[in-house]
């Protein structure tokens, strides 16, 4: 069974077809009200620590490290992962950050997580 997991930024305006919205930030997206992101859960213990979240700072270069660490801290959270692609399987799950660049966050390397399974 495919797993439908989308990635939108929560500046982005939510639709209907988004499904199921999990926001994976340890801090609340600026500029951005709760009421206006209609997110269906916040899961802070699946973004990155804040320590890599800082040292990344969203350096390109520095992605391929911090995707390693980052699956390594995910490794902990294998509860929150499992429930999180249950609820995969049952519709599309929206994966909702604050990033600029998608390719380049913890929303994309999460994304790969929930579609394939950790490693």
């Amino acid at each position: 069974m495919a797993i439908d997991v989308r990635l939108k930024r929560a500046y982005e305006r939510p639709q209907r077809a988004d499904g199921y919205r999990v926001l994976v930030e340890r801090l609340w997206p600026r500029g951005v009200s709760r009421d206006d992101a209609h997110v269906d859960e916040w899961v802070r213990e699946l973004a990155p620590s804040n320590g890599l979240r800082r040292w990344y700072g969203h350096d390109p270069e520095r992605f391929d490290e911090f995707r390693c660490a980052y699956l390594r801290e995910l490794s902990y959270e294998r509860k929150l992962l499992s429930a999180l692609r249950r609820r995969a399987r049952l519709g599309r799950v929206t994966v909702v950050f604050a990033a600029r660049e998608p390719q380049l966050s913890n929303a994309s390397v999460l994304a790969s997580v929930l579609r394939r399974g950790l490693r």
